[in-house]
C-alpha cells in the first residue's frame, strides 16, 4: 500500500470517530417506517429537509402515507400535497413512478421489494425514473438496512478540501473510498454519512468555517 493510500485508510477510518465523539449519534432516518424513509428519500432532492417534513406531515394528517392510498391518488393531486418540496410535479411524477414499479412487480408490497439481494435491489432502484445512485443508497442504507455507503455533495466537498479526491472522481469513486477503508457495518454507514452532512451544514459549508471546524481541533 503506498503511503497516500495509508494516509487515505487512516483518515477514512479516524474522521468517523471524531465526527461521531464530536457530535455524537444523530439518530438517522428521521421517519416512523420503511416507506416513510423511501418518501423522504425522493422528496429531500434539492430541497432543505425542513420542507420535506411540511409534506410528510401534509400527507400524514390525509392519512395518505400509505403505498396503497398513494398508489391509488392521482398524480396531480400528490403534487399539491407536496408543493412545500419545490419541484412539486417533478418529484410527484417520481413518487408515482416509485409506487408503479412496487405494485407493477412486487404487489405493492415492500417486504417482497426487499427480499432481493443488495446489488439487485440497486439495480432495480435505479431503473426508476427519478432515482440516481445517492437517492438509491439512501433507500438501501435507510429503509432496507443494507451496509451501502450514501455518498452526496457534503461528502465530496469535504474530502476535496482535505484533498483526498480530485473534482473528476465519480459517484462509484468516493464510494469506494469508504467502502474498501471500512468494515461493512449498518450502523456506522449509518451514523458516518449522518455525521458529514451535520458537518457539512454547520461547518463545511460552501464559506468553508475551517478554523472552528471540529476536524481541526487538537486535545
Amino acid at each position: 500500500m503506498s503511503a497516500r493510500n495509508r494516509y487515505t485508510c487512516g483518515w477514512i477510518r479516524n474522521i468517523y470517530q471524531q465526527l461521531f465523539s464530536y457530535f455524537g449519534p444523530q439518530h438517522w432516518w428521521p421517519a416512523e417506517s420503511p416507506f416513510e424513509v423511501i418518501i423522504g428519500a425522493i422528496l429531500t432532492q434539492n430541497t432543505a429537509w425542513t420542507n420535506v417534513e411540511q409534506a410528510i406531515s401534509r400527507l400524514k394528517q390525509k392519512q395518505l402515507l400509505t403505498p396503497q392510498k398513494l398508489y391509488r391518488i392521482k398524480t396531480k393531486t400528490l403534487a399539491g400535497l407536496i408543493r412545500s418540496c419545490g419541484y412539486y410535479n417533478i418529484k410527484a411524477a417520481r413518487l408515482k413512478s416509485f409506487l408503479q414499479a412496487l405494485f407493477c412487480d412486487f404487489g405493492g408490497c415492500l417486504k417482497s421489494l426487499f427480499s432481493l439481494s443488495t446489488p439487485k435491489l440497486r439495480e432495480k432502484l435505479l431503473q426508476i425514473n427519478g432515482i440516481g445512485p445517492e437517492t438509491a443508497d439512501s433507500i438501501l442504507l435507510y429503509a432496507a438496512e443494507r451496509p451501502v455507503f450514501v455518498v452526496d455533495a457534503y461528502t465530496k466537498r469535504l474530502l476535496l478540501r482535505h484533498r483526498l479526491i480530485k473534482n473528476k472522481y465519480s459517484y462509484q469513486q468516493i464510494q469506494d473510498l469508504f467502502t474498501k477503508n471500512l468494515p461493512r457495518n449498518l450502523k456506522m454507514f449509518n451514523e458516518y454519512h449522518a455525521l458529514i452532512v451535520r458537518l457539512g451544514k454547520e461547518y463545511c459549508r460552501s464559506q468553508a468555517r475551517c478554523q472552528l471546524c471540529p476536524l481541526n481541533r487538537k486535545g
